[in-house]
């Protein structure tokens, strides 16, 4: 069973539990899936769908922020919920640890050694790292290795 059947089963799960938090949730993602099969007409691989996922946590995190912000506090909770149910979904993101020694490897191979180096290695990183770490988090850990 692939990753979106899944979630597709999950949103059943959620309508059978009468769960309207996580099967609105799941089925805005869902609709994601099907906007993104429908504009350029090809199947999701699981790969395509885990990009998927973090581009709507990503969304949820940025509209959290302005919530906070604003101080909506309703609103922030609803997106703080929606992103609960879709890190499920997600690899595990590598510690701050790990990702500087992942880092510090790729920064050898590339034989980076300055801050102006900084563009080689966050293309090697950011498809390396894919899906394990934010590109926020690989760039704010080069910046400090490279420093």
């Amino acid at each position: 069973m692939n990753l979106r059947e899944t979630i597709n089963t999950e949103v059943k799960n959620a309508m059978k539990a009468k769960d309207t938090k996580k099967r609105d949730a799941l089925r805005l993602l869902m609709s994601a899936f099907k906007q993104i099969e429908v504009d350029e007409r090809k199947e999701l691989s699981d790969d395509d769908v885990i990009k998927i996922i973090q581009t709507q946590v990503k969304r949820r995190n940025d509209a959290a922020t302005q919530y906070r912000n604003a101080g909506r506090e309703d609103l922030l909770q609803i997106e703080l919920d929606e992103i609960a149910f879709y890190e499920v979904y997600l690899p595990a993101q590598l510690s701050d640890d790990e990702l500087a020694s992942e880092l510090k490897e790729i920064i050898s191979k590339v034989g980076a050694s300055t801050p102006k180096d900084m563009g080689k290695v966050m293309g090697m990183a950011s498809k390396a790292l894919a899906g394990k770490a934010d590109g926020k988090r690989i760039s704010e850990c080069v910046k400090t290795l490279l420093a």
